[in-house]
């Protein structure tokens, strides 16, 4: 809670810097607000777990950490719509333009960038359904998979030579198979975090023009 009381104090300062409109500044208190009742929630749902069940029991993981999966959530859309304020409707309307249209001026890093930053979000959901593992270990999506095959991909539509296709696709079923190997991962799981990867991958450079 104190960090998150010190981030707040440093966004309202970032608001007063930036000359933000009030209705901006009231998005920003309120997403804030947002992510301070869920750690609240979470502390308070933590405490009842510890008290009802004092030794280690699955259930009790469980809870846990969909509470604080939910912490991690509302703390991610809160930096999202920070983020897309301090751009601005002029810069954002650019970028949005310039994916759809036929000659787009996003370059390939801004796209590898948002690209990440989606898949972040659909490993993390992801993991949330699940029943085992963790954000950081295990779930239901291979983080590493979905990284792993969404640089694949990206490979495959940034370049004309097929051994450099090759060459990413080939290392990408190695992080996979790593990751089979040390047992964190079922094939199940390595081979929905590979197609999350390729999806991605395909929306930000198959579906739209290089």
């Amino acid at each position: 809670m104190r960090v998150h009381f010190y981030v707040t104090l440093i966004i309202v300062i970032g608001a007063m810097v930036l000359n933000l409109r009030v209705r901006e500044v009231l998005i920003l208190l309120f997403m804030i607000n947002f992510v301070l009742v869920a750690e609240m929630f979470n502390s308070a749902i933590e405490a009842t777990v510890d008290l009802a069940s004092p030794h280690y029991h699955p259930n009790a993981k469980f809870a846990k950490d969909i509470a604080a999966g939910a912490v991690l959530i509302t703390t991610i859309m809160a930096v999202t719509v920070g983020v897309l304020i301090a751009v601005g409707d002029d810069a954002w309307d650019r970028i949005r333009i310039s994916l759809v249209s036929e000659n787009p001026g996003v370059p390939a890093p801004v796209r590898l960038a948002l690209g990440a930053l989606i898949l972040f979000l659909i490993v993390v959901i992801g993991k949330g359904l699940g029943r085992r593992g963790t954000v950081l270990r295990g779930g239901l999506v291979s983080g590493h998979a979905a990284y792993a095959f969404f640089i694949a991909g990206s490979i495959v539509w940034l370049s004309d030579k097929p051994l450099i296709w090759a060459l990413g696709i080939m290392l990408a079923l190695i992080v996979a198979q790593s990751r089979w190997e040390a047992r964190i991962h079922t094939i199940y799981e390595l081979v929905l975090g590979g197609v999350a990867g390729i999806v991605t991958a395909l929306v930000m450079f198959g579906l739209t023009p290089k």
